[in-house]
């Protein structure tokens, strides 16, 4: 499904940093250079809702297409229109959000920089405390005009964030995540063979708990270790560098303290 939602990243390993769900009342009130936006809000704006349409339909026709010249052809020639197809949808995306998600970047971070922010985050994470800009930014995007980008840059932030990405794609990390891969796709079809073979429901309950003790026996083995070591990369740098908090950058909108290089860097 094409949303016009901002876009965010998926962590292959699991969350490893910490959130404002942290936070505690006392501490948040002291953290008065935070602010969020309702990305939600920003989504169901006019501009927004009418790209959202336009890829809707974009999305639907080029379906259509694909479906046609897929029947028939070879499953090699499939993947190829396949691959065509998400590349053609990826680009129509960019053409239709990217002006918009430029428009929405510069509001944003007009807003923070006169409210004197360091860092601007999604409001999803936060329970308690910081400012709701999402008002004065929606303001802007439905005014007259462009929005001005700021002049100054973002005040430094006690709140650090981390690039996932950046990490998941080390070495170490990807080894261990392609050997769980491996593993679980050899458990999938080993577990699919005793299914079949299966005669009562008793047999299929004890074929599948065994399936899933022998992932979270892999898991532990393989992906805990770097989980367990890459939080304490993490604390160590957030601590040297004197931030209060950690999160990632998925839910970083503007501003904040990129640790991703230090943090890598321990890593490896």
């Amino acid at each position: 499904m094409i949303t016009t939602r901002f876009p965010l990243r998926f962590i292959a390993l699991g969350a490893v940093a910490v959130s404002l769900l942290a936070v505690p009342a006392a501490l948040a009130d002291d953290l008065t250079d935070i602010g969020y936006v309702d990305q939600s809000q920003l989504s169901s704006l006019p501009a927004f809702v009418a790209a959202d349409r336009q890829l809707q339909t974009y999305g639907t026709n080029l379906q259509r297409d694909y479906i046609g010249r897929a029947r028939g052809a070879s499953q090699a020639q499939q993947q190829q229109l396949a691959q065509q197809f998400q590349a053609q949808i990826a680009d129509k995306q960019r053409e239709v959000l990217g002006p918009l998600f430029h428009k929405a970047q510069v509001a944003i971070a007009s807003v923070a920089s006169s409210k004197n922010l360091s860092i601007v985050i999604d409001k999803r994470i936060i329970i308690y405390g910081g400012q709701d800009i999402t008002g004065s930014v929606r303001d802007l995007l439905t005014g007259i005009g462009d929005p001005v980008p700021p002049v100054n840059t973002p005040p430094p932030s006690t709140i650090g964030y981390v690039d996932q990405a950046q990490i998941d794609a080390l070495p170490a990390v990807r080894s261990a995540a392609d050997d769980f891969g491996k593993f679980k796709a050899d458990e999938d079809r080993q577990t699919a063979a005793k299914l079949r073979g299966a005669k009562t429901d008793s047999d299929r309950n004890a074929i599948l708990k065994d399936y899933q003790t022998q992932l979270q026996t892999k898991q532990t083995a393989t992906i805990k270790p770097l989980l367990d070591k890459t939080k304490n990369a993490m604390a160590d740098v957030a601590h040297k560098r004197n931030l209060v908090l950690v999160v990632d950058r998925s839910n970083v909108i503007y501003g904040g303290t990129d640790i991703t290089a230090d943090v890598t860097a321990e890593l490896k």
